[in-house]
């Protein structure tokens, strides 16, 4: 048993005030575990005595901090501070006992288990949530792909079908007329579908409409059929590329990352494609491709159902890891979504560049010119193909210049990621518009076929990252709430640049030959540096 007692000598005695028998004798022991049993005396011809304090509290506040010990036992001022200890582990439940709030009274090993347990949980879920994550970008991936296959099925098909349906390039045109048609609209619907039904549903409506597209490709029908196809298949397109890109343009880590390699799959779609198609292409049953198309499009139907569950972006972001932030609620749906959009200058300016981007993309690498060229040209996939045959005495060969720009254009996606973003997304735009101006003066103006072929692909190298880094910048300056109607707002427009400028090229071709393409491009990308210095370069979300 622990004890201590305190002796002091009185310096101020109190006459008139006797020493009551019972008062407390600061002499006596006290016994801190429990009640005294043995009987209190006191010594009436006592003294007290104060001890010297020391030096350091004197010289700080002049008042005992510590007690002196004169008991063998001594305690010191930490031993005084320690908790009292802890009744019996008999006395009461030991569950309890180990759980206590005062884990120096029996050691951490408990909290310790607490702990471990606690990070184990934390890390598996971190674990299931990054797998989410995973699945559902390469959800998205597939979708695009399907849209890079679609647009690369159509060129070598063409000579095929105005064979089979005996039409001429202005008939053959409305394939392109009305799949542009069907993406514009689909834009302009998206804001209210994506409203109604939220991301889960939208996607899969789209992917619906490319199913029934290709179903109905499939038998080689009539030609008025195979154009509502197409209609159909333009609408499916816009509904998951805005729906995508809205919502690989929401993540909050590796956003441009994710965008740059979301927009690769659809190159490597664009590139495949008519690797396959062409084997098809001289077949009897060349409408056959268009099974393999359809079963493509089913699987996408099946894998967006079963990944994202028909359920709203905000839901599927939560599994994911990331919570909504504020504003990105649809209680903000009560607002007129359009006039929202439209009130937005930066919409519109972004709009403007991605048709001129992707009018420019299509005129290099589309199959617009198909429409002009002569008939044993028309397999052709390019409008710089037509130029490298005709000014350049290249040979049918010519054609894997296309190729060589959609490969660039896939691998400026994957390989400018890093440079993109050392340099400054909003910066680095002008940089890859001048360097692809100063190639596109080369192809002008040096009449060398190997010359030419390389700058192609490094020009499609260089515009390959330029849609990627819109949806990322867009995802920074427009509020969150309105980014996917937005997305699909500025993608349908960029899609109607890819019928209007091949158009006017073609156009101009017709008058003035094809040395007109060359101006032409340059002054369409020195738009796009024009257009793209009135966009707001604000790195931060306006909510």
């Amino acid at each position: 048993m622990s004890s201590f007692s305190m002796a002091v000598k009185p310096v101020i005695e109190r006459p008139s005030h006797p020493i009551e028998e019972d008062a407390v004798d600061l002499t006596e022991t006290i016994d801190i575990s429990g009640p005294s049993k043995e009987p209190r005396t006191v010594d009436k011809d006592s003294s007290y005595e104060l001890h010297p304090l020391p030096q350091y509290f004197e010289d700080r506040a002049r008042r005992p901090s510590a007690v002196r010990v004169d008991s063998d036992a001594t305690i010191t001022f930490k031993d005084a501070m320690t908790e009292p200890p802890t009744p019996a582990a008999d006395d009461m439940d030991k569950n309890l006992y180990t759980t206590t709030a005062f884990p120096h009274a029996q050691g951490t090993g408990t909290i310790t288990n607490i702990h471990v347990r606690a990070h184990a949980v934390s890390a598996e879920t971190a674990k299931k949530q990054k797998r989410y994550s995973m699945i559902h970008f390469a959800a998205i991936c597939w979708c695009f792909f399907l849209e890079g296959w679609n647009d690369g099925t159509t060129g070598p098909m063409l000579p095929t079908m105005q064979e089979y349906y005996h039409i001429n390039f202005a008939i053959v045109s409305l394939l392109f007329v009305f799949n542009c048609v069907g993406f514009v609209l689909a834009a302009g619907l998206n804001v209210w579908l994506n409203e109604k039904f939220g991301f889960g549903k939208t996607v899969v409506i789209g992917s619906l409409f490319q199913v029934a597209a290709y179903a109905l490709e499939s038998p080689a029908p009539p030609f008025p059929v195979m154009v509502l196809a197409y209609f159909l298949a333009g609408f499916g397109m816009s509904l998951q590329n805005a729906q995508g890109n809205g919502f690989v343009g929401s993540l909050k880590e590796h956003q441009t990352t994710k965008l740059n390699m979301l927009h690769a799959s659809y190159g490597v779609g664009a590139f495949v494609a008519p690797l396959v198609a062409t084997q098809f292409s001289g077949a009897q049953h060349w409408s056959y491709h268009f099974i393999i198309s359809t079963g493509i499009a089913v699987s996408n139907t099946v894998i967006l159902s079963l990944v994202f569950r028909f359920r709203r972006q905000e839901d599927i972001l939560v599994d994911a890891g990331q919570e909504p932030a504020e504003g990105e609620s649809t209680a903000e749906g009560g607002r007129n979504l359009y006039r929202a959009i439209f009130g937005i200058k930066s919409v519109h300016f972004l709009a403007f560049f991605a048709l001129v981007y992707i009018g420019t993309e299509v005129t290099l690498g589309g199959t617009w010119d198909l429409l002009w060229t002569p008939p044993m040209l028309i397999n052709r996939i390019g409008w710089i193909v037509t130029f490298i045959i005709n000014e350049r005495e290249g040979g049918r060969s010519a054609g894997y210049i296309s190729s060589g720009f959609f490969g660039g254009l896939t691998v400026g996606r994957l390989a400018l990621i890093w440079f993109s973003r050392k340099v400054g997304e909003h910066r680095v735009v002008f940089l890859y518009c001048v360097l692809a101006i100063a190639l596109e003066l080369t192809v002008w103006f040096v009449p060398s076929i190997i010359e030419n072929a390389v700058a192609v692909s490094l020009i499609g190298m260089l515009l390959g990252p330029m849609f990627p880094i819109l949806v990322g910048h867009a995802s920074r300056i427009l509020p969150a709430w309105l980014l996917t109607g937005s997305v699909g707002w500025i993608t349908g427009i960029g899609m109607s640049g890819s019928a209007a400028l091949p158009f006017i090229t073609g156009v101009l071709a017709s008058k003035f030959g094809i040395r007109s393409l060359q101006p032409l491009l340059v002054s369409m990308m020195c738009t796009m540096v024009g257009v793209w210095a009135l966009v707001p370069r604000a790195p931060r979300r306006v909510d």
